[in-house]
């Protein structure tokens, strides 16, 4: 077997010298028994690198054998001997007793073979089989006759083998020692002196087996010549060399051969006994020799990777002790009965998912005992794998990559590498390698949601959680971990970052203030999510979020003015009618939604039955016709509330003058065509609106002026005027009615028509919005106002006539 492996591996020697791959074998030698981690050679010389290069390279030593007896120290080039190795348990009798090893360098592939002589050390003394040796022979048997002597035993080799062997004295035999061709030496006796069995029955000699170590080992044995009567016929064998063929792992008592001798004495000299002569433990082993017979069968394994041949030597002996010799060759025939052996070299694992195509994964060896077509192996791998596998020098191949790697679809992969000989029937052979696959940051977070929208009740208290965003890394370890930030930006001129804030680890967004609905309604923040790989990768999100209406403000009224100073006085003449519109509570709400609906009611009055105000629109109107015992003052009170939860409510206190012949004398005096007032006041009213809209937008402080200058003209008028008389009729102006009553929160116009000459009209403009000024443009001359502040009227205020439309 380990002739076989010598000369496959000179065979692969000369195959890498022809493409180039190595051209040199270097021979080194270490003496048998050597303790382990005894220094064998130092390859840096002879190789012509340095250690560093023997580091980069991956130098590794790898054994034709499956026994590493060596191992290689790439850090300093050293090749150290591992175990003791004994010369004649590892070679036998083989001489020169050599180790092959490689050295296999990566990056470029260089195989460097190596040669290890194993030194004999004369550590073994020549032994026989036996302590005594029989030989019976006959009388008479004539001078010069030879008796071949079984060879001695020595493991050693060369010189520390058997060198010579001596005989006792004695008066009847000498010792003959011839050499053979290997250099092996045997020794026959030589009957010098005829034998008398009268003289001397039995005769007792030593044989002595000297090798030629220092010091010399010697090993005896006792000869014992027996002398017998007279057996003239020696046995004969029909041929001196039996040549058989044996298929390897035949079953045990398979027949091999049969030799057989025939003796031409009679009686017991004729008897023919057979045993093995001079053969080794492997023979003794392997088979089985019927003394009786000559049956030659197997005993044991017959292994051809051991053995490819045994020679074993066959000794017929007749009943007068004559013996005859004949050589039985057994040659061994191979059978595919070893399966290919895939040995891992190196291995890259873990694998970076980013390695380029063609990196090496794997380097191994494949290889097979067997011989011939049974030796001959075939490599391959799984389909559909992103691998390849790639024949390299002699039995070596490389997994490399043949397609991009990703982790996220594949972390890992289990490579089933098969080897199949081409014997018959084939053998197979399979290697798992496992194969991780490293992480690199290709994957950037990804958002849940492509946009997010949070809502968060008014009012609410600071570090308050909205909500959160999550994003999610295909990455793996710290690759996949997500920081939260936030991008700048604004939010009413103001950073957003003092709105809000985010937990970088949480992606969890906190108010950082309490919000009002009536100031943001809504707003957006950008957040950012970056993973910590190298370099990192980020993605943004933008989230909304919208404030929730609270009903957190109360009603306020815009009309009448509830501002401290003296109620206003509406005046309503004794005549009117049931639903006599008296005036119209309008009021706001800054909140929205059904936060802002609102509704009225009378909480109080002078006179319950007397009025009524409208659920829905604040109108103040009669519920019945006034008689005398009513009261001149009436005092409601109404509220307003909200359909908020839980609702908001306010009040407004109004003040009602009674007022007796308030239309007659009005409608005496009106001989002008109604035509002409409505164009005239539709003419003043448009002016009127232009200038008050574009002295509340533009000029407060001239607003403020313009206001001081009409009161103090109304009241001049209203004091040239106060003599008038209104009267009360069915005549009353058609447009001094209600024109429109719409929503509550709607603006509203008033127009109050009085009879003093002038026809002209007055407005006030109201904003849904507080404070709110009360701001009353000037009027033309000859038209006269009631002050809304007097709390009484004189006897002659009610020449007038007071009328209010409300626009919305």
């Amino acid at each position: 077997m380990e002739m076989h492996h010598y000369k496959q591996g000179w065979s692969f020697f000369l195959y890498l010298c022809m493409w180039g791959i190595v051209c040199e074998s270097y021979h080194y030698s270490v003496p048998e028994e050597k303790k382990s981690g005894s220094l064998v050679a130092n390859v840096l010389k002879d190789f012509k690198v340095d250690v560093k290069e023997l580091v980069v390279r991956r130098a590794q030593l790898v054994s034709e054998g499956t026994k590493q007896y060596f191992h290689l120290d790439p850090h300093s080039g050293n090749v150290i001997l591992q175990d003791r190795i004994d010369r004649e348990a590892l070679c036998g009798q083989k001489d020169p007793c050599v180790l092959l090893s490689e050295i296999v360098l990566e990056n470029p592939l260089q195989v460097h073979r190596i040669e290890v002589e194993i030194e004999d050390v004369n550590d073994n003394p020549p032994q026989f089989s036996k302590e005594e040796f029989l030989f019976e022979i006959p009388e008479q048997v004539p001078t010069d006759t030879r008796f071949p002597l079984e060879t001695a035993q020595d493991s050693d080799r060369g010189e520390n083998a058997i060198q010579n062997y001596t005989l006792s004295p004695n008066d009847h035999f000498m010792l003959d020692v011839q050499s053979h061709s290997d250099g092996t030496k045997h020794a026959e006796l030589v009957l010098q002196k005829q034998l008398d069995r009268e003289e001397n029955a039995q005769l007792f000699l030593i044989l002595s087996a000297v090798d030629g170590g220092t010091p010399k080992r010697t090993g005896t044995a006792q000869i014992i010549v027996k002398v017998l009567d007279n057996n003239d016929n020696f046995p004969q064998f029909g041929d001196s060399l039996y040549k058989v063929k044996l298929e390897e792992n035949t079953p045990r008592g398979t027949l091999v051969t049969k030799v057989e001798a025939t003796d031409k004495d009679l009686g017991p000299n004729a008897e023919v006994t057979y045993s093995f002569n001079q053969v080794s433990d492997t023979v003794l082993r392997s088979f089985k020799l019927n003394k009786h017979t000559g049956e030659l069968t197997v005993a044991g394994t017959i292994n051809y990777e051991e053995d490819i041949n045994h020679a074993i030597n066959i000794k017929a002996t007749d009943g007068g002790g004559l013996s005859a010799y004949c050589k039985v060759i057994v040659e061994v025939e191979d059978r595919n009965d070893n399966a290919p052996e895939v040995t891992l070299t190196s291995l890259t694992s873990p694998l970076p998912e980013d390695s380029p195509l063609d990196t090496v994964v794997a380097l191994f060896r494949v290889t097979d005992q067997d011989s011939g077509d049974n030796g001959r192996t075939a490599c391959t791998t799984e389909a559909n794998l992103p691998f390849l596998l790639k024949k390299s020098v002699k039995n070596y191949y490389q997994l490399v990559t043949q397609q991009p790697l990703d982790r996220e679809k594949a972390s890992e992969y289990n490579i089933t590498i098969t080897a199949t000989d081409r014997g018959s029937p084939r053998l197979t052979s399979t290697r798992i390698i496992n194969v991780q696959i490293s992480d690199v940051n290709d994957n950037a977070p990804v958002f849940e949601k492509s946009t997010y929208e949070m809502q968060l009740l008014e009012n609410n208290i600071p570090g308050l959680l909205i909500g959160f965003v999550q994003a999610k890394d295909l990455d793996a370890e710290q690759n996949s971990k997500v920081i939260y930030s936030l991008l700048s930006g604004k939010v009413n001129d103001q950073p957003v970052s003092s709105y809000v804030s985010i937990n970088s680890e949480t992606g969890n967004l906190y108010a950082i203030r309490s919000l009002d609905y009536e100031q943001v309604k809504d707003f957006q923040v950008t957040v950012r999510a970056v993973d910590r790989g190298s370099p990192p990768l980020s993605s943004k999100v933008v989230a909304r979020v919208v404030v929730m209406d609270e009903n957190d403000n109360v009603p306020f009224i815009l009309y009448p003015l509830q501002n401290g100073t003296s109620p206003s006085n509406d005046l309503v003449p004794r005549g009117a009618e049931a639903g006599y519109l008296v005036t119209k509570v309008v009021a706001v709400d800054r909140d929205s939604g059904q936060n802002s609906w609102l509704s009225y009611e009378l909480l109080k009055a002078t006179e319950p039955g007397l009025f009524s105000v409208g659920a829905q629109n604040g109108e103040v109107k009669t519920m019945r016709l006034i008689n005398k015992r009513d009261s001149l003052k009436q005092k409601l009170i109404i509220g307003v509330r909200d359909n908020g939860s839980p609702p908001q409510s306010t009040s407004a206190t109004l003040s009602i003058l009674l007022v007796d012949g308030f239309s007659d004398p009005y409608m005496k005096i009106v001989d002008i065509p109604k035509d002409e007032v409505v164009e005239e006041e539709d003419r003043n009213l448009t002016m009127y609106l232009v200038i008050c809209l574009a002295v509340i937008s533009f000029i407060f402080l001239l607003s403020v002026l313009v206001f001081i200058a009409i009161k103090i003209q109304k009241r001049r008028k209203f004091t040239e005027t106060s003599t008038l008389n209104f009267p009360v009729g069915p005549n009353f102006p058609e447009n001094c009615g209600d024109v429109d009553a719409g929503s509550l929160s709607r603006a509203y116009n008033y127009e109050v028509c009085l009879a003093g000459g002038s026809l002209n009209s007055e407005f006030r403009f109201l904003r849904p919005l507080f404070p709110v000024f009360s701001v009353e443009p000037a009027q033309n001359p000859g038209v006269q106002r009631i002050s809304p502040g007097s709390q009484e009227v004189p006897s002659h205020a009610a020449e007038g006539q007071l009328t209010s439309e409300v626009r919305r």
